[in-house]
């Protein structure tokens, strides 16, 4: 008798969510989905195997055999467009729950559980394989060991911003674009001081004086300078700056910025070839500020075009399922390479190709990434297998002791599995994201309507 209600109901709910995805701006999609695929194959271009007798037993990253290519990290490096535009995404709903007075920490938590279900899958796999190179004495999980686990420090930044969103949402509302500008005068006082300089003359060292002069008060700007994207990013959904001309103008700005950067010391790299060496990623310098207005001019500049490709229907749903797919493609995308490398050997192929400018480098390169795009296919399968058959809209924690120690563990997990790599760090990382998972989830998990 009251099929009639409810199936009235059902067809509301499915209009509104018809409205809300006709509705929904597809550009910002289109630039998270770009910004991921750039990365997916920028760490696949970066790892160079090395191989002996026909086995690999080492790997290079590509910064550290070919100085030349510290330029390309000026587009590789799209970090700071992701930040943006997923700050442009979010501002509206961080607004109404402040104007709600719902607690962002909540938000947070289900971020943070998001994150932290598939990573804590991502982990125990890796786990299975150390476990299986222990007993098998594989030769592949030692040269890949820190490359299976190095990508995780991107969830970690992007949770910690996220958790400021709020702040950047009011900062937005009080100063608008001075809020930018605050932003800047701070990374920019962090670099100076870190520097040391003595006289006026000295800036003219400046990017020689900060990366050579270690980490100290620079990793406050581990904070401010991936703050300024997310910063940026509210003000373009607030329609504070916009159009063709201002893309050009501040894509000019981010050119000058890396050029006068590079000519005061900053490394070339905008991401890390090894730990220890000059680095304007760890902590971040100023000189990444110059990528983001690069990257920003870019979004602006490329906007009129873009949408009108979007509007065809076969692009728009490409930019749909490259968006479902972007996460667990980030997340899985190292481990193809372990596959890759068998691959590569067992057919013979050119994958240590040597050295830049030496015959056959790029040929080795391509024929590379296709064996990753051909071992991630099958991964990527079963992991959207796999996320599809297991519950889904977890509830998070509403409770502050939980989400804090939830967010304390998926942190330090994270940490410890970058340090370490797959082995030892997936090990003790698995066990503190598996916490981390438990915590952030509301105990019991409310029932569902019917």
């Amino acid at each position: 008798m009251n099929s009639a209600p409810r199936n009235a109901s059902r067809q509301t709910r499915q209009d509104r969510a018809g409205s809300e995805t006709s509705a929904r701006d597809r550009y910002p999609d289109a630039l998270r989905a770009g910004a991921l695929l750039v990365v997916v194959f920028g760490h696949w271009i970066a790892t160079l195997p090395r191989l002996e007798n026909g086995l690999m037993t080492s790997t290079d990253h590509l910064l550290l055999v070919w100085t030349g290519a510290g330029v390309l990290t000026w587009v590789l490096q799209v970090v700071p467009l992701f930040v943006f535009v997923s700050a442009a995404v979010s501002a509206d709903g961080a607004q109404r729950r402040l104007e709600q007075g719902h607690r962002q920490l909540h938000w947070w938590a289900g971020r943070a559980l998001g994150l932290a279900r598939p990573t804590v899958t991502y982990l125990a796999v890796l786990v299975a394989f150390v476990i299986l190179a222990a007993y098998t004495g594989g030769r592949l999980l030692g040269p890949l060991n820190h490359s299976l686990t190095v990508h995780l420090w991107f969830l970690m930044m992007l949770l910690g911003v996220q958790a400021l969103l709020p702040l950047s949402v009011w900062a937005d509302r009080r100063w608008g674009l001075k809020a930018v500008a605050g932003l800047l005068l701070i990374a920019a006082t962090v670099d100076v001081l870190r520097a040391g300089l003595a006289t006026p003359a000295d800036l003219l060292e400046l990017g020689t004086r900060v990366t050579g002069n270690g980490g100290g008060i620079g990793w406050l700007n581990a904070a401010v300078v991936w703050l300024l994207p997310q910063q940026l990013g509210i003000a373009w959904k607030r329609g504070r700056f916009s159009g063709l001309g201002t893309g050009l103008a501040l894509l000019l700005l981010g050119l000058l910025w890396l050029a006068a950067a590079v000519a005061s010391g900053y490394p070339v790299a905008m991401v890390d070839g090894a730990f220890g060496a000059p680095s304007n990623l760890l902590p971040p310098t100023l000189a990444l500020v110059g990528v983001m207005w690069v990257q920003v001019g870019a979004v602006l500049a490329c906007e009129g075009p873009v949408r009108r490709l979007l509007e065809r229907r076969r692009v728009d749903r490409m930019v749909t399922i490259l968006g479902a797919l972007g996460m667990p493609l980030y997340l899985w995308h190292k481990l193809a390479e372990l596959p890759a490398a068998w691959l590569g050997e067992r057919l013979g192929l050119p994958i240590d190709a040597g050295i830049p400018g030496e015959v056959g480098f790029w040929l080795g390169r391509l024929w590379w990434i296709l064996l990753c795009i051909v071992a991630v296919a099958p991964v990527m399968v079963a992991v959207v297998t796999f996320e599809m058959s297991r519950k889904r809209d977890v509830v998070s924690a509403t409770g502050t002791p939980a989400i804090l120690a939830g967010g304390a563990a998926l942190l330090g997990g994270i940490i410890v599995s970058l340090a370490l790599g797959a082995l030892p760090g997936a090990i003790v990382g698995l066990a503190g994201v598996a916490a981390a998972s438990w915590l952030l989830r509301a105990h019991p998990q409310p029932m569902r309507e019917s």
